[in-house]
């Protein structure tokens, strides 16, 4: 992260980091450099560091100092996905015969990624209630070299708090990992915390408009940040140049698409609270949810993502899903526009039968930026 960013506050750093203006025609928008490879200044001279668009493009090294700067890091490393990230991460951090620790409640994508994929090159992954730093330590063996951390969590909304996990993990020498997709280094910085890694989709908030997939690590330190990007090059998985600017673009918008996903959140849930049919409302912005004073502590506001149970089981819920209409019935979450969705039979299916099992009888919402007079209404109808 260059020196001319590190006393910026959050909102000009997103509109700022790695978006130097084109020095041929001094466009403020870094071009989109839709190119595979370059010409080299004799052999071996490589004009600028870049030689080939897997090892380095333009416009994705654009997007990497961007995501650095944001989540105060020393280096940031754009991908194809989320998963594409999460597996370079675990491919540079473990050998066959080391043991992780995961969430209870995680994105079932990751779960997958560990339980059918990670575990047949033989890494051991074991599961505990991270909100829990006891749980955690006790979960702990002489292996584990990972400590793998969601907060808040998807769907459950559960908070983990940052710093004590970080120590935790420290103390018997194994990196935190967290997932900050849900929210956003506008809302929460981990590597402040203590984390080693963070771990994004950029698909979500930080795309924030439902075009483009992406992931993305940020690390604070620099011999990671270097076997990284080592390994990203050598696997292949990476954003290309128009994802990229997609999501740079994205980025420059983030505090205030989050303040608004987050004020139309906490009516959301408030109004679910009161509503006969509702038996549980998940969100760590109100009072009464079990992480809400580490949340306060940790975050600056309590991001988008509602959840919450109903009465009458696996059908009643479906049914909510089924009958909303402002509200998207949709996979993935952050963009602007509101989602539904039932993580049972969608997003975490493939969690079904394991420790991570979600109930049947949960809703998960991605409350947007729309009116949010209209977005109570819809639910209000939807739940009958």
């Amino acid at each position: 992260m260059s020196d001319r960013h590190t006393s910026q506050h959050f909102e000009t750093l997103a509109i700022h980091a790695g978006n130097t203006a084109d020095p041929l025609t001094g466009a403020v928008v870094p071009p989109i450099y839709q190119v595979s490879t370059y010409k080299q200044d004799g052999v071996g001279g490589l004009r600028g560091g870049y030689e080939y668009s897997r090892s380095a493009n333009p416009t994705r090294t654009a997007l990497e100092e961007n995501l650095a700067a944001l989540e105060g890091g020393r280096r940031g490393l754009a991908f194809a996905s989320g998963l594409a990230a999460e597996d370079c991460l675990l491919r540079t951090l473990l050998s066959p015969g080391d043991h992780v620790v995961i969430p209870n409640d995680a994105y079932g994508g990751t779960f997958r990624l560990f339980a059918k994929v990670v575990a047949r090159w033989g890494v051991e992954w074991s599961v505990a209630d991270t909100s829990d730093p006891a749980a955690v330590r006790a979960a702990l063996t002489p292996k584990t070299k990972v400590v793998w951390v969601e907060t808040p969590s998807n769907p459950l909304l559960g908070i983990t708090d940052v710093a004590a996990v970080a120590q935790v993990a420290r103390e018997a020498g194994a990196r935190l990992v967290v997932d900050n997709t849900f929210a956003t280094p506008y809302l929460q910085q981990p590597l402040a915390l203590g984390a080693d890694v963070v771990v994004h989709s950029l698909t979500k908030y930080m795309g924030g408009h439902s075009d483009v997939v992406g992931g993305a690590l940020v690390v604070a330190d620099h011999e990671l940040g270097e076997e990284l990007a080592y390994h990203q090059n050598a696997m292949g998985a990476v954003a290309g140049p128009f994802d990229s600017w997609l999501v740079l673009r994205g980025t420059k918008t983030l505090s205030v698409r989050m303040d608004r996903h987050s004020e139309n959140a906490g009516k959301v849930a408030e109004m679910l609270t009161r509503h006969a049919r509702v038996t549980h409302v998940l969100y760590p912005g109100l009072p009464d949810h079990p992480g809400h004073e580490v949340a306060a502590k940790q975050m600056r506001a309590f991001g988008g993502m509602v959840s919450f149970r109903v009465q009458g089981g696996e059908e009643a819920a479906v049914e909510v899903c089924n009958r909303a209409k402002v509200f998207t019935l949709g996979e993935s979450l952050g963009g602007v526009e509101s989602l539904i969705e039932h993580p049972g039979r969608m997003t975490h299916a493939s969690a079904a039968g394991s420790a991570l099992e979600v109930p049947g009888d949960l809703v998960r919402l991605s409350v947007g930026i729309e009116n949010v007079d209209d977005l109570l209404s819809d639910i209000q109808q939807a739940l009958g």
